[in-house]
């Protein structure tokens, strides 16, 4: 994974920098918010995972995850594996927060909304979501998915 803060970082460090995070300020509430944005770039689908927490009202950090992968022309396969690494990034983080008894809900956050060409997808997608165990959030509260991962997502992003 990585991070504008610190650089090169691998997914068990990401851990250690969440639990941190969230045992700065015990009074405040937290949010890890998981989403993953996809865009056709040359010959292949550039996929970006992003884990967000954000310290409520006082800021927040990121890490990102960037993979290529054969090229996804159909609109429906790509939202399916974007949630697919979305959840499967998820599942770990649930994993570790449980393990070290760390106060934040957990979201996973998906690039459809109710307008749009992917509005016939919510029903699906939410329900896998929900049905994985985890809170889903569409547009326009999507900000992980929809904000961070697509920003970086874009041919020509300065956050490499």
């Amino acid at each position: 994974m990585k991070s504008i803060t610190y650089g090169e970082i691998s997914f068990d460090k990401v851990c250690e920098k969440i639990k941190e995070y969230t045992s700065e300020d015990l009074a405040l509430e937290y949010v890890i918010s998981v989403g993953t944005d996809s865009q056709n770039v040359d010959g292949y689908t550039k996929m970006v995972s992003v884990i967000a927490l954000v310290r409520k009202r006082k800021g927040g950090i990121f890490f990102y995850d960037i993979k290529k992968v054969k090229k996804i022309k159909n609109l429906r396969q790509k939202i399916l594996k974007e949630t697919q690494y979305s959840i499967e990034l998820a599942s770990n983080i649930m994993d570790f927060i449980n393990q070290n008894h760390i106060k934040a809900s957990l979201e996973v956050h998906v690039d459809i909304g109710t307008h749009g060409d992917t509005k016939y997808l919510i029903k699906e997608i939410v329900g896998w979501v929900i049905g994985s165990g985890f809170k889903c959030c569409v547009k326009p509260d999507s900000y992980t998915s929809t904000g961070i991962a697509d920003k970086i997502s874009k041919k020509g992003s300065k956050v490499c």
